[in-house]
């Protein structure tokens, strides 16, 4: 965020402090249909570099499905960290 004048921010703070009952919100269309949202459209994680061994067939395969491996790679690992792990049996 730029630089904020002590106006600003003196402002800043007594909306803060505002409860939420008391925010005008009548010049504010409510969104009803969010079926058009984009989840992740201004979010870009932070990439890191590393080196993975991966099997030969494997590689092949992704590969194989045109440009952008490395990026199914990360939408593949990403799937699997979002599904949630099944309850293991004690």
């Amino acid at each position: 965020m730029k630089n904020l004048s002590r106006k600003q921010k003196k402002e800043l703070r007594a909306l803060a402090a505002q409860p939420d009952s008391e925010i005008d919100l009548t010049d504010i269309p409510e969104i009803i249909d969010w079926s058009g949202a984009v989840v992740g459209k201004f979010y870009r994680p932070i990439k890191k570099s590393l080196t993975i061994r991966v099997d030969a067939d494997v590689l092949a395969w992704l590969r194989s499905q045109g440009k952008g491996y490395q990026t199914r790679i990360n939408q593949l690992l990403r799937a699997a960290m979002n599904t949630p792990a099944r309850k293991r049996r004690a």
